[in-house]
This record gives C-alpha cells, structure tokens and sequence, in this order.
C-alpha cells in the first residue's frame, strides 16, 4: 500500500460524504461502478454478506438513480419540506489497497433532518472500491447501521 494510495483512497470516502452532505445526488451516483451495490444490512455489522435478502436498503445503479430522480424532483410527498443530511466521519481506515481494489473501513454518525424532525444514526461505512476508467469507484457500499435491527422512521437520504 502506497501512501499515495492511502491518500487517494481516504480522500474518495471524505469527498463523497461532502456531496451527500450538499445534496449532490447525481454526482454521488457518478462515485459508483458500473455494477455497484448500496446495501444496508438489517443485521448491521453482523450480517454474512451472503445473507442480501435482509435489508433496510439494497439498491444497483439502476435503482440507485431512480431513487435520485425521485429525491432531485421535487414532487415526493416524503420530501415535503426537503430533508438534509450531515456526515460527521472519522479518519477512514484503508485496510486493504493495491492501487486497482481498496477496503475501507469509516465509522460515522450521520443525522437527517426533514421539517422540526432529526433522526440519528451511527455506524459504520465499508467501501470496496475498484479502479474504473482510471478513477476509483464504488463496487459497494456497505452501511452497518449500529441498531439497524431497530424500529426506523423511513429514511429518505442515504446513511
């Protein structure tokens, strides 16, 4: 692992919580692979990868950018007023890289606030990242929510 690498790699994971944070949705979506995942395990950190079926939210590209278009809009009900969203990262840990894959590992605390209304989370953000026309990418992102097994107001932005 080149310190180089590990720059680059820690710096991916920071810049991509800045565009959620701002609301760059489309430009988030971008950050993906052409086959990359969004999954929220129900299980939170403990759930086996094999196990996709269990839940919160389990999203390819495709889907990914329809809940975009749904969000950018301004149609959804849900969205009624607009909910923001705040990243607060630690240090990412680049617990693999070899210039072409990277695993990432970052906790976080991430707060979304819609109207009079804040709901908190915290957990952990895991990346595996590829290398895709020369730029790093998302092959998944994996949210281990802290208490993903609990009882959750419907979360419209992205943890």
């Amino acid at each position: 692992m080149s310190a180089a690498d590990v720059q680059a790699v820690q710096d991916f994971v920071l810049a991509e919580a800045r565009l959620l944070n701002h609301g760059l949705y489309r430009e988030w979506l971008a950050l993906f692979a052409h086959d990359g995942r969004y999954w929220v395990p129900l299980g939170g950190i403990d759930q086996n990868e094999s196990d996709i079926h269990n839940a919160l939210a389990d999203e390819d590209r495709l889907l990914l950018s329809l809940r975009v278009e749904r969000l950018l809009a301004g149609r959804a009900h849900s969205q009624q007023p607009a909910s923001r969203s705040a990243h607060v990262l630690q240090v990412p840990q680049v617990d693999f890289c070899d210039g072409q894959r990277a695993e990432v590992y970052t906790p976080f605390t991430y707060v979304e606030s819609r109207g009079e209304q804040q709901m908190w989370l915290a957990g952990q953000w895991c990346h595996r990242l590829c290398r895709e026309d020369g730029a790093w990418r998302m092959a998944l992102k994996r949210v281990n929510l802290v208490n993903a097994g609990a009882a959750h107001w419907a979360i419209q932005l992205f943890p």
